[in-house]
């Protein structure tokens, strides 16, 4: 069975997003193994400089790289990502699992995003959108398209 891993820094507070994952989670089941792994977000001052910004990402950046296993293809959400449409974004998942390359492990910056190193070891960088969501919104809306991206490659009505 094909497996996913989202990294994300920080937690879900919302009661009403963690029902959402756990709906997008539940209905993955069928097609894929899914394991979201939570990172505590480096904590930084209310107005940091430059510095301590690098500082907080290069923190993330070795505790995300601790939890990437050997065999994985790194997806990075990031705003200067590629956009897809959701057929194209389907494409481009079931590409991954057939190349054998490695199974998926998306990566969820904290607010200040993710650091440079991370983005460079992506195979791929994906942006949700040209406009800012909140991160725990993203994890939303990301098992939301790797789900309609299942239903897509399946011919299913999902996604219409």
């Amino acid at each position: 069975m094909n497996e996913i891993k989202i990294i994300c820094l920080g937690k879900l507070k919302e009661k009403y997003l963690r029902d959402a994952c756990d709906e997008y989670i539940k209905r993955l089941g069928a097609f894929c193994k899914i394991s979201i792994v939570e990172l505590s977000p480096y904590k930084l001052p209310e107005n940091p400089n430059d510095s301590m910004i690098k500082k907080a990402l290069d923190d993330e950046c070795a505790r995300i790289t601790e939890k990437i296993d050997r065999n994985s293809v790194l997806i990075s959400l990031c705003i200067e990502g590629r956009r897809f449409s959701s057929e194209e974004f389907s494409s481009e998942l079931e590409n991954i699992f057939v190349s054998g390359a490695g199974n998926p492990v998306f990566i969820i910056g904290s607010s200040h995003g993710l650091s440079e190193e991370i983005k460079k070891k992506s195979k791929l960088k994906l942006s949700m959108s040209e406009m800012t969501f909140p991160h725990q919104l993203a994890r939303v809306m990301l098992l939301e398209q790797i789900y309609r991206a299942f239903m897509i490659s399946q011919g299913r009505k999902y996604h219409k």
